[in-house]
């Protein structure tokens, strides 16, 4: 058997039980590892979902062009895409994306417009706002907007949420996942819900992001929203894709221990994962730590982990880098 093209291999990643970051934990932890993807992340699911649906409605078709702002993930799993069906891609990307990512784009062929980091979203030099100056000023050509996207929620939802749910044959109790754009928490936890709605969703922040403190006190609170060492998981604003009605809790880890937990998970696990994914677990951990009477040897816990280590190899996995963030 073999696939039609390199798109037909997206999603159905395995999962695998955590043996040694979780032996004081009283139940099995799974990770979910979404760098099995050819994109090397989770992005590449709602990558081709945003594309077709851009085609559906109509606005995407011949000589096309796909521009998007991203911290690098999404934009591989667009350009994937894009290569496939023929588009050109432009991508703005901010100064914090790791370069492994930006050389990762730019070996597909996109073009990459670099925008400074830490700006209000409305700031025109945002790479929100230079994304969507781009789209209107170049013809045939649309911004897929992930953060407000809805094909980014139906992709997780037809897909990691059904996929979790078959291979646990239907008995995880706990989903845990880093959230930026919203899609991935909440298509999971949309179908998931709909299974069994006694399953608790647990969203995982960086300190820095705005959701930790919406999700409890439903405010952002900008003296709370600060710039953080972590790619491609938090918010300074809550994304239209965002459904905190559908998470039952929110935790947080700093940058600090979501880096050493990244690092962990290849020396203790064999595990190689990106900066989130050291978020994701951190953040499980901690939670299931404060909430031990809640989870019994029963209980089935699944932890996204989002991307590769491959793309943080200058960053987290870089003694020199580490120490001058005084991480190490």
């Amino acid at each position: 058997m073999w696939y039609q093209n390199i798109l037909e291999t997206i999603g159905h990643t395995p999962m695998v039980e955590l043996n040694q970051l979780a032996k004081h934990v009283p139940c099995k932890i799974l990770a979910k590892l979404e760098a099995f993807n050819p994109g090397g992340s989770v992005k590449d699911r709602i990558g081709t979902a945003m594309i077709e649906a851009a085609e559906k409605s109509g606005h995407l078709g011949p000589g096309g062009v796909v521009v998007e702002a991203t911290s690098g993930n999404t934009g591989a799993g667009v350009v994937l895409a894009a290569k496939i069906k023929g588009y050109r891609c432009i991508f703005t990307v901010t100064e914090k994306v790791s370069q492994e990512k930006q050389d990762f784009l730019t070996a597909f062929g996109a073009e990459l417009v670099l925008c400074p980091k830490d700006v209000e979203p409305d700031d025109p030099r945002s790479y929100y706002s230079v994304a969507k100056d781009l789209a209107s000023q170049i013809p045939k050509a649309v911004y897929l907007n992930q953060y407000y996207n809805d094909a980014n929620v139906q992709a997780h939802y037809f897909s990691t949420g059904p996929e979790i749910w078959q291979q646990t044959d239907g008995q995880v109790t706990h989903f845990f996942a880093t959230a930026s754009t919203g899609g991935t928490i909440s298509g999971t936890a949309q179908y998931l819900k709909e299974k069994n709605e006694n399953i608790q969703v647990i969203g995982v922040d960086p300190y820095g992001s705005s959701y930790y403190k919406y999700f409890h006190e439903g405010i952002v609170d900008p003296s709370e929203v600060y710039s953080y060492l972590i790619e491609g998981a938090g918010k300074e604003y809550l994304a239209g894709n965002m459904h905190m009605e559908l998470l039952n809790d929110y935790t947080r880890a700093t940058d600090k221990e979501a880096m050493h937990m990244t690092r962990q998970l290849s020396q203790e696990e064999a595990i190689f994962a990106g900066q989130s994914s050291g978020l994701a677990l951190a953040g499980a951990l901690h939670w299931l730590e404060q909430n031990a009477n809640k989870i019994n040897s029963n209980s089935l816990v699944v932890v996204l982990l989002p991307d590769s280590g491959m793309k943080y190899i200058s960053k987290t996995f870089n003694d020199d880098w580490m120490k001058s963030h005084q991480l190490l």
